[in-house]
């Protein structure tokens, strides 16, 4: 089977009629649509890996897939995969079901209330999700000595960006970061889907104001001057338009590139030209610099002709 990967499309759909269940007070657990439960695991995609449970600071069981790589092939470094709001870790094993094959071993986590994890979402809790994955990471044996790279999908990029900018120490462990879909401003994104719907429309406005934007990336994202930034987002994605990829590569330091894509929200990585793209930039995000037009994939020089 072709592994899939969960699009941020019912969340947005669903966020209107949340928001009018919601017109008194504002809640973070509107960001966050959850599945408990576990459908299938990497096996049935003929992948190797193994469940790993992390612990949060506030006691709370998290389950996770380490996907490693293939044998034979050189350990080049190790991913975190943070995906996006809906669903669990199943639907999201699309994004990187392809690194260990590449060199690349991958770390997927679902936060609390997802999947078979503890708790339920909100905001600020979950940050103690991605401060228990580099903890995790931290101690494993098998990632020491590698080059540490994040994969921030959707809303998972978005917490990814605030929480490294309020944590520096754990932003320096990473060689690179990679950012696909990811929505600039929660409320932002709130307002375009009322806008959307006959039913919201009027009153797009005032019930924007009820999800929480302060924790957004564009608040965070001029504090991440390091590492390199790879920034992902297709002209096409109806759901965070390509505005809010925009304007994080605009507000973010550099070393930065914004590549332009194709396709659905988050489904970048069913594209192997895209696959392609993010393996140059991990493998040597030196080479990589400002916009890159769309389907471009970097030429490297022979290295008898490098100075």
């Amino acid at each position: 089977m072709k592994p899939t990967t969960r699009t941020f499309s019912d969340p947005c759909r669903a966020l209107a009629l949340g928001l009018l269940a919601l017109l008194l007070s504002g809640c973070s657990s509107l960001l966050f649509y959850p599945e408990p439960g576990q459908p299938f695991t990497p096996e049935r995609a003929k992948l190797a890996y193994r469940d790993v449970t992390l612990t949060t600071a506030d006691g709370l069981r998290l389950n996770g897939w380490w996907l490693p790589v293939k044998p034979g092939v050189e350990v080049k470094g190790t991913v975190l995969h943070l995906h996006g709001n809906g669903g669990n870790l199943p639907g999201h094993l699309g994004g990187s079901y392809w690194l260990p094959e590449q060199g690349y071993q991958v770390l997927m986590i679902d936060y609390r209330g997802y999947g078979l994890s503890q708790g339920k979402p909100s905001l600020p809790e979950v940050y103690q999700d991605i401060a228990a994955a580099m903890g995790w990471l931290e101690h494993a044996p098998e990632v020491r000595g590698k080059p540490l790279v994040l994969l921030g999908q959707s809303l998972g990029g978005a917490m990814a960006i605030h929480y490294l900018a309020a944590h520096p120490e754990q932003r320096q462990r990473f060689s690179a970061l990679v950012f696909d879909g990811v929505p600039a401003s929660y409320r932002a994104v709130g307002r375009y889907a009322l806008n959307g719907s006959w039913l919201t429309w009027p009153l797009q406005v005032p019930l924007s104001w009820l999800v929480p934007d302060g924790d957004s990336a564009i608040r965070s994202i001029e504090r991440l001057d390091s590492p390199p930034k790879l920034f992902f987002h297709s002209i096409d994605d109806n759901l965070v338009p390509l505005d809010n990829g925009i304007r994080l590569y605009q507000h973010a330091p550099p070393p930065r590139v914004l590549q332009l894509t194709r396709g659905g929200h988050v489904q970048t990585f069913a594209d192997p030209t895209w696959r392609q793209v993010m393996l140059r930039f991990i493998d040597d995000p030196s080479r990589f610099n400002g916009l890159r037009r769309l389907a471009e994939v970097p030429n490297y020089p022979d290295e008898k002709n490098k100075q």
